[in-house]
């Protein structure tokens, strides 16, 4: 699965072409306007924000993590930085669902939640958030400890840029010339809106970002061409 680059979606109004009947197409017309599954927002930057409550330095990192791995790696950087911090507690969403948050020993429920919390409400997917406290000398008290690390995650949150990006798969098609304009209108329908990439020879190649969710539908309408001979090869690209 790719994520295409950063854009504002534009749905053309789809044909009838590649639908077995108006149901459907009504069916998918509704889909559209309820919202694209496939749409996700994330930040687009790394960002930094500190804060001083009651003599308690609070410090936000905010990074762009799609996967597990890249969880890890920010984690053990923030604390590799931040070794002598009294905590780096921290909070992470991503865009399969997975999400946690740690205490890193301040009491339970005070650090790692209201971080979370502030993920959420940001709207955003594949990110973490590290709050690194260095202790001033006064206790903030439990609501005083989740306002102080949620309102850390908010800064931090606040100093980077939104993005919406797109799920998708990439696809190959090798065609004939006088069929192009099938394809053109296929892509229209199930693509992103990243243009595609043609290649000319003695057939036309051209390889196409397609909508996750779209996926099966334009295997199907790919598969119906392949076999009337309007195309003569396709295929999904590893990535």
């Amino acid at each position: 699965m790719a994520i295409g680059n950063a854009h504002l979606l534009v749905q053309p109004v789809p044909p009838y072409l590649f639908y077995h009947d108006m149901k459907e197409f009504l069916f998918m017309e509704e889909k559209n306007r309820a919202g694209n599954v496939d749409e996700l927002w994330e930040p687009d930057e790394p960002a930094t924000a500190e804060l001083k409550i009651k003599r308690s330095l609070f410090i936000g990192h905010l990074g762009l993590c799609k996967n597990n791995e890249n969880v890890r790696a920010f984690l053990e950087q923030a604390e590799a930085k931040y070794r002598n911090a009294t905590h780096n507690c921290w909070a992470y969403c991503l865009s399969n669902g997975t999400e946690h948050c740690s205490d890193d020993g301040e009491p339970s429920g005070t650090a790692g939640k209201p971080i979370l919390h502030a993920i959420k409400q940001s709207g955003m997917v594949n990110l973490m958030i590290v709050v690194t406290r260095y202790y001033g000398g006064v206790k903030l008290g439990v609501r005083g400890l989740i306002d102080a690390y949620g309102q850390a995650a908010g800064e931090v949150i606040s100093k980077t840029i939104r993005v919406l990006r797109v799920r998708s798969k990439q696809l190959k098609i090798h065609l004939p010339y006088n069929t192009t304009g099938d394809i053109i209108r296929l892509l229209e329908i199930y693509g992103t809106p990243d243009a595609p990439a043609w290649e000319y020879g003695a057939e036309a190649e051209v390889c196409a970002e397609i909508k996750l969710s779209a996926a099966p539908q334009a295997a199907a309408a790919l598969q119906e061409l392949q076999a009337k001979s309007l195309i003569f090869s396709w295929d999904w690209v590893e990535q």
